[in-house]
């Protein structure tokens, strides 16, 4: 919307980013307290109120800043945000995404467990790093704009979805038509490692179950014989013993039984047993390869059936030419503002998998620097909410 600053877009790739980090560090008292804010209200994924209840701080704070808000209503799930905002009069034609989520993996309560704190740089609690910072250094990176006088060239849509630590089921639509009309995608997931690198590749993912049925019978008598048991467990080891054949690290391919279970006591035959299966993969033309081998499966014990579901379902990210720019662009920014700055391929996905399995330039990781994420020991650099949205706000400035 119109904002009403003095500089326009061309002179902000003159623009140091050394002011912009030092606007930042100004504000990284307030940058801290909303992060406090934020993660006191617990939006776990499955607890619909919960998120739509912290949702709607987000979006106050957004209309705060003269953004477009847009509640995307969902019956199961949380409710998405979509904010829009722009510089100057006129709302222009292209547009950058900006991807978030605003659920995490802690269940009510968590916070009252492991409660935010502010201690030795840095700040503690459910969803500091995953990514409730990320959220914070969105805001903070308008307001630097504004205070630095910027007017980006294209308008800026900030995603934020409710339901990404599930596989982003009720909101990939959604950011797939959003890629579709950007010229590029920022994801706003944590930073790889205690150095703060962005992530330039990500794996893609998929999930199997296999579903065994043999016959139960005596474990003890004779069970070689003809008539006698068959067993699904050992029917299901056999399985995942050809399964685990599919790896292949040349390839990035890993392939995991995750979870197991099968039989009843220990001395019947057991008849049922079944198994997840993970499955991660680096490129998109092994696809439809993997989806093959997980067909293919034959029994291996006679008399046993089994049965195989699911597959690959979410698209790798890969390091194309322009993602490899869009890094360089990066590196740049935090260059001049003295800061190293370097890449990593890593095996998790978040929902830049979507936007650039649809060949929109993506940069993934550009969230808070920190650890522990799904865990009672997750934390952020404090240092690092000033540093990233300098980082986001010279991306928002120069694209």
């Amino acid at each position: 919307m119109k904002n009403g600053p003095n500089r326009n877009y061309e002179s902000a790739g003159r623009l140091s980013a050394k002011v912009l980090l030092r606007v930042l560090r100004k504000r990284e008292p307030g940058m801290t307290r909303l992060l406090g804010e934020f993660v006191r209200c617990e939006s776990p994924s499955h607890n619909k109120a919960a998120v739509d209840r912290f949702g709607r701080i987000v979006a106050r704070e957004w209309k705060r800043r003269g953004a477009n808000v847009r509640v995307v209503r969902q019956a199961e799930y949380g409710n998405h945000l979509r904010a829009e905002i722009w510089f100057g009069e006129r709302r222009p034609r292209k547009q950058i995404l900006i991807v978030g989520h605003l659920d995490t993996v802690y269940p009510m309560g968590t916070h009252a467990l492991t409660p935010f704190r502010v201690s030795d740089g840095r700040a503690w609690g459910p969803g500091t790093f995953d990514m409730k910072g990320g959220l914070v250094i969105a805001l903070f990176a308008v307001d630097a704009l504004r205070a630095a006088g910027v007017i980006p060239a294209k308008r800026l849509v900030f995603f934020w979805n409710s339901d990404e630590e599930t596989g982003s089921k009720t909101s990939r639509r959604d950011i797939e038509r959003e890629a579709l009309r950007s010229e590029t995608a920022l994801v706003l997931e944590p930073a790889a490692g205690s150095e703060g690198r962005l992530k330039t590749a990500r794996k893609g993912a998929g999930s199997a179950e296999i579903v065994v049925t043999g016959r139960s019978g005596h474990a003890g008598i004779a069970p070689h014989l003809p008539g006698a048991g068959i067993n699904a467990v050992h029917e299901l080891a056999l399985q995942i013993v050809e399964l685990m054949k599919m790896n292949d690290r040349r390839r990035g391919i890993t392939v995991q039984a995750t979870v197991a279970a099968g039989g009843t006591v220990s001395n019947v035959i057991p008849e049922h047993a079944r198994a997840k299966i993970d499955i991660r993969h680096a490129h998109t033309a092994d696809v439809p390869r993997i989806n093959r081998a997980l067909r293919a499966l034959r029994p291996i014990v006679p008399g046993a059936r089994i049965e195989v579901s699911g597959g690959v379902n979410r698209p790798p990210m890969e390091r194309t030419p322009a993602v490899e720019k869009l890094f360089a662009r990066a590196k740049a920014i935090m260059g001049e503002m003295g800061l190293p700055l370097d890449e990593a391929w890593v095996g998790g996905v978040s929902d830049g998998n979507f936007t650039a399995a649809l060949g929109v330039p993506t940069l993934d990781g550009l969230g808070v620097v920190g650890d522990g994420a799904h865990s009672p020991r997750e934390y952020l650099l404090l240092r690092s909410l000033p540093e990233r949205a300098a980082l986001l706000a010279g991306l928002l400035a120069t694209l």
